[in-house]
């Protein structure tokens, strides 16, 4: 059983950042962050595989950066120029699909219970 805590989440003006952390208790392939705005379905945002590989929604390719600290096995979303689109609750996740470059929520194992991102125009 892996334990993911995100944090980081909170409100900031369109054209912002914030950096989004998710420490994680053990080691997966992959890792990723999903979102989930009211009345929307759970997008996955970005993911990270242990061999490096990244993916991208197009929707914040150029202004996310996934990443991660191997020695504190901690997992970050860095997000720049936000939109007030970005305003959803954010997941990180964690599991052993070699298709993790997909970022398919339901080829995730493990769940944070979220961070709230709030963008204001």
């Amino acid at each position: 059983q892996v334990q993911l805590v995100e944090s980081g989440g909170g409100s900031v003006q369109a054209g912002g950042s914030l950096r989004l952390s998710c420490a994680a208790s053990g080691y997966t392939y992959c890792m990723g962050w999903f979102r989930q705005a009211t009345g929307k379905e759970r997008e996955g945002v970005a993911s990270l595989t242990t061999t490096g590989t990244t993916s991208y929604a197009d929707s914040v390719k150029g202004r996310f950066t996934i990443s991660k600290d191997s020695a504190k096995n901690t997992l970050y979303l860095q997000m720049n120029n936000l939109k007030p689109e970005d305003t959803a609750m954010y997941y990180c996740a964690a599991g052993w699909s070699s298709y993790c470059a997909n970022r398919i929520s339901g080829d995730m194992t493990y769940w944070g219970k979220g961070t709230l991102v709030t963008i204001s125009s």
